[in-house]
């Protein structure tokens, strides 16, 4: 299959995904949409073989329809929290938004149910889970929102204190609000921040039991520690990655008169990259480099993730290649690929990729630092279209950490590892090699090594 190949990553479309927009908007009709008998009115995009399939027939090639997974979520969701006013435990979690930065929409996560909830936002523990369960997940945590300004959050006291509550706690916690309107009939699905419900504007909010985790109140506490400091301190002492993007998100770190809040798309990132930056900086770089070359492997939810190490000082590539009928590359014919890379001095602009590019930097990293060595990485991903809808950034990060658990294959060569790797993608490998800048310089560019 011919693949469009470029040297840096070129969005082909935009990145808005409508949950059933394109289908129904009746819930109850739309509730039958998978039985093929019903007369049900259709609204498709042109060209769409949505009206062909109706979600019976799947057509798109995909093991489920992705527009009847959101629609039950949506069904289940909105009967439960259809009012005014609702209460639950929020898992804890919370959402800070960016668009009209830096007056946006911040606020808590709650699920319109009662008791332990804290896997609904812990994306560490969803390596496994099928698609119907993560976004059944995340589409029942309805995001109460009040407007504010991240550089003076506190102005907005009455909401961020308790929001500010909710995520320095380390257990689910007793949330109630009442809303300004019902919350709205959309989900919001996006390629950096997991998936969430319904939304509405607060007009109260109560929290009660929350546990606030004893390392991020101390971080919090302390007025002279700086943001950065703060985020590798708790990552050394076992915090979750998602617990410290939240604490970071809802401004809990850095010296005390320059504290704000971070949209959450922003605080994932920053967090990935401080962490794994430091890892490579001080646990990585200097160290003997490893003997061989390795292959680590896995696969999950219609990703094929394959690491390639190299024996080489540090540097680091990511690359994508999205299929057609894909989430990002939905109407073209051709693969639309791309990534970027760094060398051992690491890089000074922010990744043409995006966040996916730290995430799974970071875990290249939390490896090599655990064994003591220094490589080369070039990690890859192909992604076909029964991956239905994306999940957000650390499906790369959790991935990525699950191949290195795994045994990976060792070879003596470049050319044996690349002929594995060739023979685990179904993208022929002088693709992959055609969008990488480390791979063709590591099989073309000449050593002076090779003349002593």
């Amino acid at each position: 299959m011919k693949a469009s190949l470029r040297k840096r990553f070129v969005k082909k479309v935009k990145r808005r995904v409508p949950w059933v927009g394109h289908i129904v908007n009746d819930e109850k009709i739309a509730g039958d949409l998978n039985v093929p008998s019903h007369n049900v009115r259709i609204q498709a995009w042109e060209g769409s073989i949505c009206l062909t399939c109706r979600g019976s027939r799947m057509l798109c090639g995909k093991p489920v329809c992705p527009a009847i997974v959101k629609l039950y979520s949506f069904i289940k969701t909105k009967k439960a929290a259809d009012s005014n006013q609702m209460y639950g435990s929020s898992p804890p979690g919370i959402f800070v938004g960016r668009i009209g930065y830096p007056y946006v929409y911040a606020g808590p996560l709650v699920p319109p149910v009662l008791g332990d909830t804290s896997i609904l936002d812990a994306p560490e523990q969803w390596l496994g889970k099928t698609f119907d369960e993560i976004i059944r997940f995340r589409t029942s945590l309805v995001r109460g929102k009040f407007r504010v300004n991240v550089k003076k959050p506190f102005q907005n006291r009455r909401f961020q204190e308790k929001t500010l509550e909710v995520a320095l706690s380390k257990a689910p916690v007793y949330t109630e609000v009442a809303f300004k309107k019902k919350p709205s009939d959309k989900f919001f699905f996006d390629g950096t921040v997991q998936p969430m419900g319904p939304s509405a504007m607060l007009r109260k909010m109560n929290v009660g039991n929350f546990k606030t985790d004893s390392r991020i109140e101390k971080a919090y506490a302390d007025g002279d520690l700086k943001a950065e400091s703060a985020v590798l301190d708790l990552y050394l002492n076992g915090v979750p990655v998602s617990g410290i993007q939240r604490a970071f998100s809802v401004g809990a770190f850095g010296l005390k008169n320059e504290r704000r809040m971070v949209p959450t798309r922003w605080s994932i990132t920053a967090v990935d990259s401080t962490i794994s930056r430091s890892l490579i900086e001080n646990e990585v770089k200097g160290k003997p480099t490893i003997n061989e070359y390795r292959v680590y492997e896995y696969s999950y939810l219609g990703n094929r993730f394959m690491v390639l190490l190299t024996p080489s000082s540090w540097k680091y590539e990511w690359i994508e290649a999205w299929y057609p009928g894909t989430v990002w590359n939905p109407a073209a014919r051709d693969i639309a690929m791309g990534g970027d890379w760094e060398g051992y001095r690491g890089r000074t602009t922010y990744a043409s990729i995006g966040g996916c590019y730290y995430a799974v930097r970071l875990a290249a990293a939390e490896f090599l630092a655990k064994e003591r060595r220094q490589a080369g990485v070039i990690a890859m991903r192909e992604i076909h279209p029964s991956f239905i809808t994306p999940l957000g950034v650390w499906i790369n990060r959790e991935c990525v950490r699950e191949a290195f658990r795994k045994d990976g294959e060792r070879f003596d060569n470049l050319t044996d590892a690349m002929t594995h790797i060739g023979s685990r993608f179904a993208l022929g490998l002088k693709h992959w090699v055609a969008s990488s800048v480390l791979l063709k310089d590591a099989l073309y560019q000449e050593r002076l090594t090779k003349y002593l």
